[in-house]
């Protein structure tokens, strides 16, 4: 995040440099965040700061979007739901999300697992009923 902008204005700088940006006030509130748009990333916690990434990834509106760790400074209630805005995400835009994660439990909600052991694919696999995250439990 930029220090010296606020929330809103991180997520607007990210939507300023592509063709079809979603409004980054209502990204904000879909990360939870609609009363922390006017702080600074230093007046935020970590999972804040990291709400804030993941609405300035998101306000992109991209066909591929990349996850390491989305949850990793989250709590347990703020994973879960931003879990879910990406599964949803995924299925009412059509984007492509990869999650990076060490947390398995989280293959359950995905529509294929691609396994990586030192660098090299060990399995592939394709999940025809993928479960709904608030299912999930870890």
């Amino acid at each position: 995040l930029v220090p010296n902008l606020t929330a809103l204005e991180n997520v607007e700088l990210a939507a300023q440099i592509c063709k079809d940006p979603l409004d980054a006030a209502q990204v904000l509130e879909m990360v939870g965040l609609s009363h922390r748009t006017d702080n600074f990333p230093a007046q935020l916690s970590g999972g804040e700061q990291q709400r804030v990434a993941i609405a300035r990834a998101l306000a992109k509106n991209p066909k591929l979007l990349l996850c390491d760790e989305p949850t990793g400074a989250l709590d347990y209630n703020s994973g879960k739901a931003i879990l879910k805005l990406l599964q949803d995400m995924s299925r009412q835009k059509g984007m492509t999300v990869i999650i990076i994660t060490h947390n398995s439990a989280l293959t359950a909600m995905a529509d294929r697992v691609v396994k990586v052991k030192n660098g090299t694919v060990t399995s592939q696999k394709l999940n025809p009923n993928p479960v709904p995250v608030e299912d999930i439990e870890w």
